[in-house]
């Protein structure tokens, strides 16, 4: 019998017997297991050398008297922390238990290791010296195992420790010394094999999992039966090794598992397994699989070797003839290994997630490959001989640097391709027959061009994905090819409108457009019949299509976030037009003035959308009572959301037709009223939202709704008897009520009747008792009475009854229950923290969805963080802070929490006798958690998860917390240091979403609460903080998030808006947000230069406040965005300051950079924005130069700085930030000064002549000071502002103060002031100039932002550049080999076949390629000429624009001669057939079209 390594093998000496005991008797040796040292976890650890190490190992479990016992044992003390590097000399304190859960405390140096620990340990742990040896086990991570005599146990606690999230400040040479369970466990007990026998029993032998059975041998029932087993997991077992005579005796063993286990080596007996199909080795510690000898197995097909930590794989692989699936992800490969390549059956390959920086042309060989997935390398080039993978089906390239995928799209049988996350900038590429999803969002794409598919046959494309791009355009004839399309996303781009072409995509299904600049849809999508789904919110729509109404199949529209007014009906009978009059009892014809008639509307005259629409999602538009008609026709809506428009009544019928609704949102308008009639009939009613509006009473028919469980009627004007429950609504005969909101009604009362009791079975109306399913109650900001009874506050219910102010910060909360059933989030605020009143906490721990999600968990850290961040804040040395504090707050917080849920004392749980389930349940459970710490004006923000906080700051979203996600680089490599992976869908370990969280401990130490914590000091421009968890940021951008709520002074209002957003955009789970109004802590006061002032006192703010328009109701505002902020100051008359701006070099960017377009939406929404906070007044644009208007002169120069500044942030597209106009430029101190379009621009302040525009009506503005501006802007360079002498003077009397005031100074507003003063300004004087037409010459100073100073050293760029204004840079070579392409087909086309004249003649090396072409020197069929004689002139000299003309006139060339060609090839096959061939010449006209247009 073969002897394998182990610890059965004989020492093999002279004395030895000749025979050897099978390594099933696991005989050790004498002296010892050695052979465990081979399979160690302290792979960091260097080994010991041999002998003890003198003061290295002390006893210190025995202060106090004896050992503690059990998980309750010592309190955690901590002494003062010091500060010590890892592996220095200090002494770490490590528990070890025995198996009754006693334990001791020895100190020792990191580099003891168990072989020197274990006297100590049998003197002080083993009671009686005659029982069998003992070793030392770890258990960690739901697996036990037995530590090698060289492992160092204080280094493993370190090590853990660090990897949990705890630093060398937090004391790590002492907290081995707590109970650290909920990490790891040492625990020194008999060797005793396995488990006993009656816990192994088997039903069947032929699958056998013993997965997590702390088994360090196979059972040995299992060796009677071995050769029935097909199937054996061993995985998270502490075994080594598996006997080499079981691993025979498994004849039919198809499928092994040994994931999980800390395996270092392969164990040796695996090879010998030579039925085995199915291997798993994946998260191991394996670094090499050299001496595993599996190429001794013949049919091995499936290898699994994903999270180990291999940088290779050995020579033999590629005799690994039969190996079909590989999985080599989460590894160390900084290489494609070669050999892998060599794997000719392979059919699935992953290489996920290591550090692949380039594909090997190798890769091409692979024909058999089906599957290949290199999701998280770094990946930038896909080789052209992949062009090879003729079987290749999917493709997962996501996260990677690829800039081209053309390669693989054409693979004739490519179904999936995935590639998004990448660097691509243009999609023009051909799809193969076979593609049928692509998913190219998340890049930088501007242009999608097609090329025709092959004759005759459509693209079988049916969902193509291009979100979160720069398209500023789809392409109509791009668009018409795609036939078969179902699915089509293009959120997240700057596109204006859609191609009529749509309209031909017969089988959509989705249409997803949303976060676009769409101004209208196109009239064609009347004609989507298949269509099911459109979304298309957060757009610039003004109207809805009326073609809309013939889409049978449609069921969700969302157009949420437009500026629609009106839903025109479809032109249709006059039956129809009476039916919507008479369903909303109105007398005003929809249509047209013609009378109404008796006639009733027929199921022939209703449009397709009426049986077919369930959802309609139309809130923050511009909808009036009067727009609403058409949803009389919606009888089939299930839910309807209006919230955000401009409703202050409601038609008394509104509910007639609308019985099937179960979700209605009201919010945010100004309704007065709720109608009545038919309100009892909406028995379906699941969910209302009422909030924000303008109600004083609520009518007594909604308790009649009996399924409502949703009621949210908060921050109204309710003032009503609550217990007058004939006439008025009173919650408790909602009995189904889950969530219940009233908070913001500050006018209303909720007290007992004490004349006479208005109940129900003598039930006390002005309580809750009724509502036993409540699980969120608001009550903020509502008088309660003394003698109200308040339900208490419980694990699975929340009551809110505190007043929206702390201290002295108005601020707001809302949420939502989502889909669950119990309460996922809570929120947690605590004003004059620790009796502090400058301290308060604001925090929200939870998850957003039910998966994972526990009450009971949400609640204990709800309670338990004060009292531990208390705790912690305490406790800190010299030289600590609240950093510090917060992060041992959060781990300490996840101690307790397990303590908590696994403890004796703990409620339906303890760790000692939970079963097997429920300890799952409890291990995956967690919560997200984000706390904010103010004290005094200085802001801490922890967080841990995808909970949030965002700052408002002069309106601009400043991201003040980080979200912990398992595909961020940094996160992965965190997770794969603790020996965790990342799967390709982004799941940690491929179980939970989140890279750190509460909880989750059978993730431990790879997930873990360490928080990032932040530090931010507030000043007065600082407005809100906006703190919401992924229900809210996973579809509200944090600049959005921002201009709702500040469109909203009160933060109550704010959160709810905020919320009920969310929900629009397609939220379904918890939604929690809280906005606090931190610009409170800043008392407005007026300055005393202004009380001083011999002028009259006015405010600045009071000025401008007074300048702004109020908005009418269906004013000109096309854009969403723009249409969230301040309203637009009046037009300025008298002294104003005028501003003219124009873009660097942009007419060459037009000609030669595709990304210009999507630059310029980008520059525009920029410019705008700014207006609108700087109160400046768009008088006109003409290309892409503004003309702007300032009532004063420091609300200009503070919109150019902005501006100037800001500009560097955009996310330009690629094209522009390759190009010379747009590179990122860095100063002497590396700060960024340029990036993206440069804009000149010239401030100039006087009184101009003022008129309307005629046609516009807009003010417009004339005179010599507005041509004096206008000369002064023409003068700037790029990214500079040029300055009048008038405006300097203004500059030096209220922001330098180094000037006398100007008779303009007292309006100069003080917040422009502050704003300028922070952003700093550096003045270059340029003395007098002579503008161009003006007589007299004006003094004149070049400005920057402080920081931006560093520009007056470049050089100004004001001709056409010499480098490159488009994506790739122009290179003459390949011009040059364009060109010869051009001559070869010119030549074709006269069936001529041009040979360009070789260099050099007669070499050796082209001898043989030459023979060839020599062979006819003379045939009247071959032109032989130098190709530069029929090229334009080209070098190295040559500019851009020269060889951008020459491209295009080569392009045209190209055409012509390709054009010839095909109708030569037209008229050859009519020749051959003697007659036209009417099909083939409309497929050759079909291919030239885009040719001959």
């Amino acid at each position: 019998m073969p002897n394998g390594s182990g610890s059965g093998i004989g020492a093999g000496d002279g004395d030895s017997p000749s025979w050897t005991a099978p390594e099933s008797w696991a005989v050790e040796k004498e002296g010892g297991d050695t052979s465990l040292a081979a399979y160690s976890s302290s792979d960091e650890s260097i080994h010991a050398k041999s002998g003890p190490l003198p003061h290295t190992l002390h006893s210190s479990g025995e202060r106090g008297g004896a050992s503690g016992s059990g998980g309750a044992g010592l309190a955690p003390t901590r002494t003062k922390r010091k500060k010590r590097p890892p592996g220095g000399k200090g002494l770490y304190k490590v528990r070890i238990y025995r198996a009754n859960n006693s334990y001791h405390v020895v100190s020792c140096d990191l580099n003891v290791t168990v072989a020197q620990l274990t006297p100590q340990l049998n003197k002080k742990l083993l009671l009686d010296p005659g029982v069998e040896p003992h070793r030392l086990h770890l258990k960690e991570r739901g697996r036990e195992r037995v530590l090698a005599p060289t492992e160092r146990p204080a280094d493993i606690v370190r090590r853990r420790l660090e990897q949990a999230g705890y630093d060398v400040a937090d004391g790590l040479d002492l907290l081995g010394a707590d109970d650290i369970q909920f990490l790891l466990k040492f625990v020194y007990k008999s060797s005793v094999l396995g488990p006993p026998e009656e816990e192994t029993q088997f039903d069947t032998f032929d699958l056998i999992d013993l997965t997590s059975r702390s088994l360090r041998a196979v059972p040995i029932t299992l060796y009677a039966h071995a050769d029935a087993i097909v199937y054996l997991n061993l995985s998270r077992n502490p075994m080594l090794e598996i006997p080499l005579d079981f691993i025979q005796a498994c004849t039919t063993l198809r499928e092994l598992r040994l994931s999980h286990m800390a395996l270092k080596k392969v164990p040796q007996s695996v090879r010998h397994c030579r039925t085995l199909q199915w291997l798993d080795l994946s998260c191991n510690r394996i670094a090499d699989l050299d001496d595993a000898g599996l190429q001794q197995i013949p049919q091995l097909r499936h290898l699994k070797l994903q999270n180990n930590r291999m940088e290779r794989l050995p020579y033999y692989f590629p005799h690994l003839r039969e190996l079909q699936d590989l999985n080599i992800s989460n590894n160390k490969f900084k290489h494609l290994p070669a050999v892998v390549c060599e794997l000719r059956a392979l059919v699935d390959l992953d290489a996920s997630f290591n550090s692949i920086a380039e594909l090997p042309d190798e890769l091409g060989q692979l024909t058999e490959l089906e599957h290949l997935i290199i999701v998280g390398n770094q990946v930038s080039r896909i080789p052209e001989q992949c062009a090879n993978l003729r079987n290749l089906r999917v493709l997962d390239c996501r996260r990677n640097h690829i800039s081209d995928i053309s390669v693989v799209c054409t693979l004739p049988k490519i179904e999936q391709l995935l590639a998004d996350h990448n660097a691509m900038h243009a999609l023009d590429v051909s799809f193969g027959p076979a593609l049928k999803q692509l998913d190219a969002s998340h890049n930088d794409i501007t242009q999608l061009t097609l090329v025709p598919g092959p004759l005759g046959q459509p693209y079988a494309l049916t969902t193509l994905n291009l979100s979160h791009a720069k398209l500023s355009t789809l392409d109509d004839l791009a668009l018409a090819q795609l036939t078969a399309l179902e699915v089509l996303h293009i959120d997240h781009n700057s596109i204006r409108s859609l191609p009529e072409s749509l309209g031909g995509l017969s089988r959509l299904k989705h249409l997803s457009c949303s976060n676009n600049h769409l101004y209208t849809l196109p009239s064609s999508i009347g004609r989507l019949q298949w269509l099911e789904t459109l979304e298309a919110h957060n757009n610039d729509l003004s109207e809805l299509p009326m073609s809309l109404w013939n889409c049978s199949s449609l069921q969700v529209i969302n157009v949420t976030s437009n500026v629609i007014s009106t839903w025109s009906l479809p032109p249709g009978s006059i039956d129809l037009e009476v039916a919507v009059s008479h369903a909303w009892a109105s007398s005003i014809s929809l249509l047209s003035d013609r009378k109404g008639s008796s006639s009733s509307i027929t199921g022939s005259t209703l449009p397709a959308l009426a049986s077919s629409l369930e959802r309609l999602y139309v809130g923050e538009n511009s909808l009036t009572a009067d727009s609403l008609h058409p949803l009389a026709l919606l009888k089939e809506l299930r839910v309807l959301n209006l919230s955000f428009n401009n409703i202050q009544q409601l038609p008394s019928s509104f509910f007639r037709n609308l019985t099937q609704l179960r979700e209605l949102y009201l919010s945010g308008n100004d309704i007065s009223a709720i109608p009545t009639e038919n309100l009892q009939h909406m028995t379906n009613l699941e969910v209302l939202f009422l909030n924000g509006n303008k109600l004083q009473t609520l009518p007594r028919e909604i308790s009649k709704l009996t399924k409502l469980s949703v009621m949210d009627v908060g921050s109204n004007v309710l003032k009503y008897n609550i217990n007058n429950w004939e006439f008025d609504w009173n919650w408790n005969f909602n009995t189904n009520l889950r969530y219940l909101n009233l908070s913001g009604n500050k006018r209303l009362e909720i007290k007992p009747d004490m004349n006479h009791r208005q109940s129900r079975n003598q039930q006390q109306l002005s309580d809750f008792s009724s509502l036993t399913q409540l699980r969120i109650l608001g009550l903020m900001d509502v008088t309660i009475g003394m003698q109200t009874n308040i339900p208490d506050e419980s694990e699975d219910r929340r009551v809110r009854t505190s007043m929206a102010d702390v201290n002295g910060m108005a601020y707001g909360i809302a949420d939502t229950l989502g889909m669950t059933e119990h309460l996922t989030m809570i929120d947690l605020v605590q004003p004059h923290f620790r009796g502090s009143p400058d301290e308060a906490i604001f925090a929200m721990f939870g998850r957003a969805s039910h998966i994972a999600s526990n009450n009971r968990l949400t609640k204990f850290l709800h309670d338990s963080f004060l009292r531990v961040f208390a705790e912690e804040l305490a406790k800190l040395n010299h030289g600590e802070g609240v950093p510090d504090a917060m992060r041992r707050s959060f781990l300490k917080l996840n101690k307790l929490l397990h303590d908590y849920l696994y403890s004796t004392s703990g409620r339906k749980m303890s760790h000692v006798s939970a079963s097997a389930m429920n300890q799952t349940i409890h291990d995956k459970i967690g919560a997200s958690g984000i706390v904010l710490y103010l004290v005094d004006r200085k802001l801490y923000v922890a967080n841990a998860g995808n909970a949030l906080a965002v700052i408002s700051r002069q309106g601009i979203a400043h991201l003040i917390s980080r979200k912990h996600d398992p595909f961020d680089r940094l996160e992965t490599a965190r997770i794969r240091a603790a020996e965790g992976w990342v799967s390709p869908k982004g799941f940690v370990n491929d179980e939970i979403d989140v890279s750190r969280s509460f909880g989750f401990y059978y993730l431990l130490p790879v997930v873990n609460p360490r928080p990032d914590v932040f530090q931010y000091d507030l000043t007065p421009a600082d407005e809100f903080v906006i703190v919401g968890n992924r229900g809210l940021w996973d579809y509200v951008s944090y600049q959005t998030a921002v201009d709702i709520a500040r469109k909203e002074r009160d933060p109550m209002i704010a959160a709810q808006k905020l919320r009920d957003f969310a929900i629009s955009y397609g939220a379904e789970g918890t939604t929690m947000i809280m906005v606090i109004k931190v610009s409170d802590l800043f008392p407005k006061s007026h300055p005393s230069e202004l009380q001083l002032s011999p002028e009259p006192v006015i405010l600045a703010e009071d000025l401008l406040r007074s300048l702004v328009k109020t908005r009418r109701p269906g004013a000109n505002i096309t854009n969403r965005d723009i249409s969230r902020l301040d309203d637009e100051v009046s037009p300025p008359t008298g002294h104003i300051a005028l501003v003219f701006t124009d873009i660097r070099n942009s007419t060459h960017l037009w000609e030669v950079n595709p990304g210009m377009q999507s630059a310029m939406v980008l520059h525009n929404n920029l410019l705008r924005r700014l207006l609108r906070f700087c109160g400046g007044y768009e008088v006109k644009t003409e290309g892409d130069a503004f003309m702007c208007s300032f009532p004063t002169t420091l609300n200009a120069l503070w919109w150019c700085m902005s501006v100037q500044t800001q500009l560097l942030d955009l996310p330009w597209p690629l094209e522009i930030l390759e190009c010379e106009d747009g590179k990122e430029i860095l100063d002497s101190k590396g700060r960024c000064i340029a990036r993206g379009l440069s804009l000149r621009m010239g401030i100039h302040c006087g009184q101009p002549v003022c008129e309307p525009d005629p046609v516009t009506g807009r003010m417009d503005y004339f005179g010599p000071m507005v041509n004096r501006a206008a000369r002064v802007n023409a003068v700037a360079a790029g990214g500079q502002i040029m300055c009048s002498a008038d405006v300097i003077k203004e500059i030096n009397a209220r922001i330098l103060e180094s000037g006398p005031d100007t008779e303009y100074s007292y309006l100069q507003p003080a917040n422009a002031v502050e704003a300028i003063r922070d952003m700093g300004v550096q003045i270059f004087p340029i003395g007098e100039v002579k503008l161009k037409g003006l007589e007299v010459p004006e003094n004149l100073s070049i400005l920057y932002p402080a920081a931006l100073a560093g520009r007056q050293n470049l050089e100004a760029f004001e001709m056409a550049p010499t480098a490159s204004g488009s994506r790739v840079q122009f290179s003459v070579e390949q011009m040059r080999e364009l060109g010869l392409l051009c001559v070869r087909l010119e030549t074709l086309a006269m069936s001529k076949v041009f040979r360009p004249i070789p260099v050099r003649k007669g070499s050796i090396a082209s001898a043989s390629g030459q023979s060839k072409a020599d062979e006819m020197p003379d045939s009247p069929l071959v032109i032989r000429d130098d190709p530069s004689l029929y090229l334009p002139v080209m070098d190295e000299k040559s500019s851009d624009a020269h060889l951008t003309t020459v491209l295009h006139s080569l392009s045209l060339r190209i055409d012509n001669a390709l054009t010839k060609l095909a109708f030569m090839y037209m008229s050859d096959i009519e020749r051959q057939r003697g007659a036209p061939d009417l099909a083939l010449r409309d497929q050759i006209l079909e291919l030239c079209r885009p040719i001959l247009v």
